[in-house]
């Protein structure tokens, strides 16, 4: 398990949380609170998106958080792109089917299935977007702990459902703005007691995107591993 998590962490670096736990059965919309049933609509509107970031690490073995500045897209089902670093030192594609994690100073890459189940595929599935499209989802993904708005700004505190995902993330916070449902934040809290933040700004609402976008960087003399194939 202590393997699984570090990857997961290393992994996650690159990646956000949200969408496709396996746990639970449908519920009806009207069992989720107003504000949450508010953002889910306005979610539908939304077929790519693109903003600044700033991730902030906090680990227990360190003193001082980790911050590193970076760039996100998103397109419709879940096409996702992770930069950190100017130049991107690191890049994270999700394809159809897998996760592909670039170093491109190292001119090495990693590549992590999205097919199986498991402790895995539950954890990958987490960090596919910021965008749930449908309430009886959401619902039978995440248990909300908590609805708080200040300074216009709606936070939300999401336990996944899934008992295997629950052990290594047991948390997950989600921030919007209220007026216009726009995503602005992000904090996923691991079981060893570390947490990470992706705080969004200047974000662009259906920009017009180049499949190129979703293609990982790598040529022939990148190195490709895959950690977790057995």
């Amino acid at each position: 398990m202590s393997r699984l998590l570090k990857l997961l962490r290393r992994t996650v670096e690159v990646s956000w949380c949200v969408v496709a736990l396996t746990a639970g059965s449908p519920a009806r919309a009207a069992d989720l609170p107003q504000p949450v049933l508010q953002w889910l609509a306005a979610q539908t509107q939304v077929s790519s998106w693109t903003a600044d970031l700033t991730q902030t690490r906090k680990l227990k073995s360190l003193t001082q958080p980790l911050i590193s500045n970076g760039r996100v897209w998103f397109a419709v089902p879940n096409k996702i792109r992770w930069e950190l670093g100017s130049p991107a030192r690191t890049i994270a594609v999700r394809g159809v089917g897998d996760l592909v994690v670039v170093y491109p100073l190292l001119k090495r890459a990693e590549r992590f299935s999205l097919n199986g189940s498991g402790p895995w595929k539950e954890m990958i599935a987490l960090m596919e977007g910021g965008f749930f499209r449908d309430a009886a989802e959401f619902d039978r993904q995440f248990k909300v702990l908590s609805v708080t708005t200040t300074n216009a700004i709606c936070t939300l505190q999401l336990q996944p459902k899934s008992s295997g995902a629950r052990r290594m993330m047991p948390l997950f916070t989600l921030a919007f703005g209220v007026s216009d449902h726009g995503l602005v934040g992000t904090e996923l809290q691991f079981a060893d007691g570390s947490t990470l933040r992706n705080e969004f700004a200047n974000a662009i609402r259906n920009p017009q995107l180049d499949e190129s976008v979703f293609v990982p960087p790598i040529d022939p003399s990148y190195t490709v591993v895959e950690p977790m194939k057995r």
